[in-house]
Formats: C-alpha cells, sequence, structure tokens
C-alpha cells in the first residue's frame, strides 16, 4: 500500500527517519526493552523530539478524518535499474544503491532514491488496523531535503521486488553486513496509484521470515508505535475527485 500521503509530512515530519538512519550506526537502541521507543529522546539530544515533538510518526490513518486536498499532485517516479547492495544495520535490513536509481517528482523538485528499508511490522495503521510489513523509501534532493515514501504490505503472495533480493538475504549475515546486489530493476515501484494511500501490496509470509532473520534480538518488531496527531490535518490525494 502505498502512502504517497506521507510526501506531506516528508518535508519536515519524516526528515527525522532519513537523517535518524546514519546516526543509529553506533548507538545502542531498539524497538523493545530499556533502548526502545519510549526512551529514544533520552538516547542522543538529536532525538529529543521523539519524547517532546508533536509531529511524530507513525501515525494511525483513519479516512472519516482526512481531507480531499485538491491541491496535491500526482506522484511522478522515475525510477530504473542501478547497482545496489543489500544492507543489515541489525535494526532493519534495506537496499543503499551506489548509484542513482532515478528520482521521484514533487512540485517540480526532484529528489532522489537513496536507499530503501523494511518495518516488520508496518508502523502506520488504517483505520486501527497493522499490516505486516511496511517499506520505507528514502530520497533526498540537491539541497539535501529529504521525503520518505511508504508502502504497505498484507501477507498474501510474494513481492516481486522482494523476491530480487531474496537470494542475498541467504547470504547476509548479522549487524553490520553487506552483500552486494549487482544491478537491481525497480521498475516495479513506477506504478502510479490512483490515491495516495489505497494501493495495497502484499509479501508471502516466507519472505517475512527471510526478512526477519539477519535483524536483532531486541529488532525483530521493528515498527514503532502510532503517535498522536496533535491537531495535524491528513491530507489525500485521489485522482477521481
Amino acid at each position: 500500500m502505498a502512502l504517497q500521503l506521507f510526501i506531506i509530512f516528508a518535508l519536515s515530519l519524516l526528515l527525522g527517519i532519513a537523517s535518524a538512519i546514519d546516526l543509529f550506526r553506533g548507538m545502542e537502541f531498539g524497538y523493545s526493552g530499556h533502548n526502545g521507543p519510549g526512551k529514544w529522546g533520552k538516547l542522543n539530544p538529536t532525538f529529543s523530539p521523539c519524547s517532546t515533538g508533536k509531529r511524530q510518526s507513525p501515525i494511525n490513518i483513519q479516512r472519516n478524518l482526512t481531507v480531499h486536498n485538491k491541491l496535491l499532485k500526482p506522484l511522478t517516479r522515475n525510477y530504473e535499474s542501478a547497482n545496489a547492495t543489500l544492507v543489515n544495520r541489525g535494526y532493519s535490513v534495506g537496499v543503499r544503491f551506489e548509484e542513482s536509481p532515478g528520482d521521484l517528482l514533487i512540485n517540480g523538485k526532484n529528489y532522489t532514491l537513496q536507499q530503501f528499508h523494511w518495518h516488520l511490522p508496518a508502523e502506520h495503521h488504517i483505520e486501527g488496523q497493522r499490516f505486516a510489513a511496511e517499506l520505507h523509501m528514502v530520497h533526498r534532493a540537491a539541497d539535501n531535503s529529504a521525503v520518505v515514501v511508504s508502502m504497505l504490505y498484507h501477507e498474501s503472495k510474494a513481492d516481486p521486488l522482494f523476491s530480487m533480493i531474496m537470494e542475498g538475504l541467504k547470504h547476509l549475515g548479522k549487524e553490520n553486513t553487506e552483500v552486494p546486489l549487482g544491478t537491481l530493476n525497480i521498475n516495479e515501484l513506477n506504478r502510479r496509484p490512483r490515491k495516495y494511500y489505497t494501493y495495497v501490496m502484499s509479501i508471502s509470509k516466507e519472505q517475512i521470515t527471510t526478512l526477519d532473520s539477519p535483524l536483532n534480538s531486541h529488532c525483530k518488531k521493528n515498527a514503532r508505535p502510532c503517535q498522536p496527531l496533535n491537531g495535524r490535518e491528513v491530507d489525500m490525494y485521489d485522482e477521481l475527485k
């Protein structure tokens, strides 16, 4: 499920996700126990908004509270094949691109895809429903501003994108290990959703198990709990309205 809706947040709120990825390296943190999400705000001054911020993610999206925003434009993605590396950071498994795999165009501004990583189970909820997995696609512009696009998965048939890295996962070790993938074809991600938040992807049980295997024991469920909206408006794009 492609939550391009998050782009509205990404220009400010989700900027934290992109920068936190680098800061988390070398830090002892997790998704449970004494360094779980409830303690993140105290691990590093940079992460204090995790405790005090009013614009945190993830959130629970309630359709009856969303606002159809006619100013939102279709999501334009121009991805192509690129050299990539499979990475296990211990707290997440993802793919880092060694060359540009293409761009995301928002309001005339290009954001280049840098990497993507998965969360098990999904972090964002729809109407209180939690999905099997969530993919975060991290993009950066020339001015270093960031946009994160999220895709939600329900457990069903195998995901074509994930299937391309399954062999690499079999050779991926524990924390801070990498496996070259060679040229990765991500054209599958160019599909344009009619709505920003109703395009559901599927992932198989085998893929979920394989993705979970390399993670640290305290990061097996690497999904932060939903955060309050604190008065924020959730905008929706629907090309049929």
